[in-house]
Parts: C-alpha cells; sequence; structure tokens
C-alpha cells in the first residue's frame, strides 16, 4: 500500500486580500540566464570552457541581457571561463554578468578577483534559510542564520571598494519555499538594510522555490505577501528562481509575474537540478501565442535547440512544449479535419490573426514547417490524408473521394504503421492516374482554333454555326486548345471514378 501518510502538507498562505488572480501578465520580465551555471552544474557532462563560450554568445544573440556566467570561487573552470570572456572582449557593454557566491569571506575574495575589467557585474549571495536546513544543517537559530547574510553583505562592500566596475547585489534566501514567510521577510529586510539600496540603485532580492513544494498558487500567495510587505519596497527588483519538482514551473513563474515578481532566472528549455530550473523558452513562447513582446530572440527555435543539445549533450524531448518535433503534429483524424479546414479558412478569408484548431500559434512563427503539422498513421482519418495530398502535392481532392481514399491508406496504416507523405502520393497514382479501368485514357486531337478559321476563309468554308462562335467568343486568349479524350468503358468494372479531367 503507498505510504502518503508519510507526507505533510505545506502550509498555505491565509490572504483573502489577493490581487494577482484578478491581473494580467502585460510584459516580458526581466530575464536571467542561469544556462551556464545552475544548468551546467547538473549536467552529467559539464560543459568545457569553449562550449560555454559558444552558449554564452548564443545567449546574447537571444538577447538576455543579465547572464549568470558561474561560480567563479567554486572552480577553476569556471574561473576561467571567465577570464575569457574578460580577455577575449565578449561582453557587451549592455550585458550584465552575474556571478554567485556563498556568503563566505574566501570566496567572496576570489569572486571579486574573477570579476576585475567586468563593467557591470551583479553580485549574488544566498544562504539557506528552510526550517529544515537551520535545524539538521546549520544547527542555527533565526538570528545565527540572518547574520550570516548580513555578514556577508559586509564582505562584499569590504572588498568592493578595490573593483572599479558598477555592482548590482542581489540576494537570495535559499529554500525560500521551505522557509517561514515571517522569517523570509524578516532576512530580506536584513540584508536590504544593510546594503542600503535606492530607487536609483536598486538591488535584487530573489525568492527561489529551490525545491517546488507547493502548488503555483500558494508560490503567487508568498510572493505577493512579499512583495506588498518588504521594505523599501520602490528599491527592490523582485525576482523568482523557481523550479520544477512538481512540474508546475512554468505555472509558478507566470503566477509570480501576475503576484509582483519582476524578474525571472531560469534556464533553456529547463535545464537544470533534479527536474530542472524553469523553462524560459516556453514562459517565452507563451507570451508570443498571446501577443506579449518575450523580448528575447526567438524566432529560430530549432537552431536554439541545435546550439542547446551541443552544448549541454542533452537532447529536446518530443512532446517539449513548442521545442519538441512531434508538438506541431496531428496524428488523431479529427485533429487533422481540423486543422485541414482551419488552414483552409485562414487562407480564403485572409485573416490577419492566426487561428487554426489545435494549433495555438502559426509554426513558420518559430522556424518550423507546415510540412509536419499532419502525419499519417491508423488513428487519422480521411481530413489528414486530403490535408496531406493538397499540401504536399497540390491535389485538392473532391470531398466525395476523400474517404474512399482514406480507407486505402487506412489498409496500409493498420499494417505498416505511419504512412509517409511520398507513400501516400505513390498509392494515389497507383489507384487512380495509373488505373486502366473504369475510364482508360487512349488519345488525343488537339485544333488550333486559329489556324482553322484562317484555313476556313480561304477555301471560303460555310460560315461556322452559332455554336461554335459562341466557343470562339468564350475564349479569352488568340489561341486556346480543346482535348478530346477517347474513353473506353470497361464492363467489367463498376466502381466509381473520382478523377476529373480538366483541360485548358
Amino acid at each position: 500500500m503507498l505510504n502518503y501518510q508519510r507526507y505533510e502538507r505545506v502550509p498555505v498562505v491565509d490572504m483573502p486580500e489577493r490581487e494577482w488572480p484578478n491581473k494580467q501578465i502585460q510584459e516580458a520580465p526581466v530575464w536571467c540566464s542561469v544556462d551556464l551555471r545552475d544548468g551546467n552544474q547538473a549536467l552529467v557532462e559539464p560543459m568545457v570552457v569553449e562550449e560555454k563560450v559558444e552558449m554564452f554568445n548564443y545567449l546574447v544573440k537571444m538577447g538576455f541581457k543579465e547572464i549568470e556566467v558561474g561560480f567563479p570561487a567554486a572552480s577553476q573552470i569556471e574561473y576561467d571561463f571567465l577570464r575569457q570572456l574578460v580577455e577575449r572582449d565578449l561582453i557587451p557593454d549592455d550585458v550584465i554578468i552575474q556571478v554567485l557566491t556563498q556568503c563566505r569571506e574566501p570566496l567572496i575574495e576570489r569572486t571579486f578577483e574573477s570579476i576585475q575589467g567586468i563593467k557591470k557585474v551583479i553580485f549574488h549571495i544566498y544562504n539557506s534559510t528552510s526550517t529544515l536546513q537551520r535545524d539538521v544543517v546549520f544547527h542555527m537559530d533565526r538570528d545565527g542564520v540572518t547574520k550570516i547574510a548580513t555578514d556577508g553583505v559586509a564582505m562584499v562592500q569590504k572588498y568592493m571598494k578595490d573593483y572599479d566596475g558598477e555592482l548590482t547585489l542581489e540576494y537570495s534566501p535559499e529554500s525560500f519555499t521551505g522557509t517561514e514567510l515571517d522569517y523570509a521577510l524578516d532576512i530580506c529586510n536584513a540584508v536590504q538594510r544593510a546594503w542600503g539600496p535606492t530607487p536609483e540603485k536598486k538591488m535584487i532580492l530573489n525568492l527561489p522555490s529551490t525545491v517546488e513544494m507547493t502548488t503555483p498558487n500558494v508560490f503567487a500567495d508568498r510572493i505577493e505577501w512579499m512583495s506588498k510587505r518588504l521594505e523599501n519596497r520602490e528599491s527592490i527588483v523582485l525576482s523568482v528562481h523557481p523550479h520544477n519538482d512538481r512540474g508546475t514551473g512554468v505555472a509558478s513563474a507566470e503566477l509570480a509575474l501576475l503576484a509582483g515578481a519582476e524578474r525571472i532566472e531560469g534556464t533553456l528549455f529547463g535545464n537544470g537540478e533534479r527536474t530542472g530550473n524553469v523553462d524560459i523558452m516556453t514562459i517565452a513562447y507563451n507570451m508570443f501565442s498571446q501577443g506579449i513582446d518575450p523580448k528575447l530572440d526567438i524566432h529560430d527555435v530549432k537552431e536554439i535547440v541545435d546550439v542547446y543539445e551541443r552544448c549541454t549533450k542533452m537532447t529536446i524531448d518530443p512532446r517539449h512544449p513548442y521545442a519538441g518535433k512531434l508538438v506541431f503534429t496531428a496524428f488523431s483524424g479529427s485533429h487533422q479535419d481540423a486543422i485541414n479546414k482551419g488552414v483552409h479558412a485562414l487562407q480564403e478569408r485572409h485573416m490577419r490573426k492566426w487561428q487554426v484548431p489545435y494549433l495555438p500559434i502559426d509554426p513558420s512563427d518559430i522556424g518550423r514547417e507546415y510540412e509536419p503539422v499532419v502525419r499519417i498513421n491508423s488513428q487519422s482519418g480521411k481530413g489528414g490524408v486530403a490535408f496531406v495530398m493538397d499540401t504536399y502535392f497540390g491535389f485538392r481532392l473532391p470531398r466525395g473521394m476523400h474517404k474512399e481514399f482514406a480507407d486505402i491508406i487506412q489498409v496500409i496504416a493498420e499494417r505498416q504503421g505511419e504512412v509517409a507523405p511520398d507513400q501516400v502520393m505513390e498509392e494515389f497514382r497507383r489507384n487512380y492516374l495509373e488505373r486502366k479501368e473504369p475510364y482508360h485514357f487512349r488519345k488525343c486531337k488537339i485544333t488550333d482554333f486559329e489556324q482553322a478559321e484562317t484555313l476556313r476563309r480561304s477555301r471560303s468554308l460555310p460560315t461556322p454555326t452559332t455554336e461554335s462562335k459562341s466557343s470562339l467568343r468564350a475564349s479569352e486568349t488568340a489561341r486556346s486548345t480543346r482535348c478530346s479524350a477517347v474513353l473506353r468503358r470497361s464492363s467489367a468494372s463498376r466502381s466509381r471514378s473520382w478523377i476529373t479531367t480538366s483541360t485548358r
């Protein structure tokens, strides 16, 4: 029997005055990529320096203005990478480098050594504040843990005197989701009082769901509760750093934006410890699908996937939102039929806004193709087969023919599985275009009407009949042709034929 009684519910927030449920996301947050730190440390094979350089350059290309590059005091590779960025002059003037360190003096000193020569830096310090870790890891009370944080601020202030760049402090009460709200507020206020931010020179307070422990609405309640009670709120950039342990990292981040968060730390496609960090790509594409500018260059998801997979040696799941190979593909017959009709309606009505059933966005807007949208297997129906014939090969089948041809493909799909478009076309050719019964194309006679008229006049032939005059008047071109086919009816076959021959 499943022993669910071993676990306790995480307390919810008693806040009837909550306002976030009545709000909507209006604009993109400040994005901070932690691919090179949080994402990298979770890889089976962490990136080497050149792979990190490639990833950094691509993040810059995408438009990230804040990039956490690592924990330079904890690893020589991290330190060397950061120095490579400086020495090779790879950091644009409008990009802020973020570095992470614990509140320990040797680590803070080493981190300051690593950032020399960088114009703008976010100096990110953290310590764990959760009830559990105070008890079993640090064996400290609240005051002791708060002192770790405020001592960290004092150390940053000490060493920044020798730093000639622009420095912004960021503080994270690690394991915020496991920390009592009143204590989370106390330690954040203590840190910001020690630092002294102003509306002109703000600091970042980052509230991480280091382990996702609640439903997204509870996380949103916690963010709104903090946002409304923080001292000197106008001098604070409120940031969140969601993880995905419960599979709701994206929802938690989106609701946090409604609750007052202004900044999101995450990774491309959600790489990170355990089940990963929040997936910035999904949040950005969600905004895009709602008509909101995500403020990132995400128009070519295939290229983003290529760089991500090459640098991380991870693969994107076929069902990953927006990026997976199958997310714009329909196998279900009813879905295929609806997509087919939706695409035709979009084209025929010249609609400006995208509205196609089962496709929340136009795949081509993010570098995907229309072709894979409909794929044929045993679950497909007549609409899917008709869509493939129209989209791939330009054959718009008569409606009565849809089921007849779909039944032929259905038999093949049940026998072998997915049927590729080329095989669909081959079956169409074999069953219709190359059929010799019930009708068989034998010969064609072509008449040049202009030449025939000239010849008639030269020979003083009889005046053309009213019918032939009408035919000539109907022609809008100087020359036209008529094809007359001699067809032979097969007495052996009585099946219907849906092939329609039209000639010009």
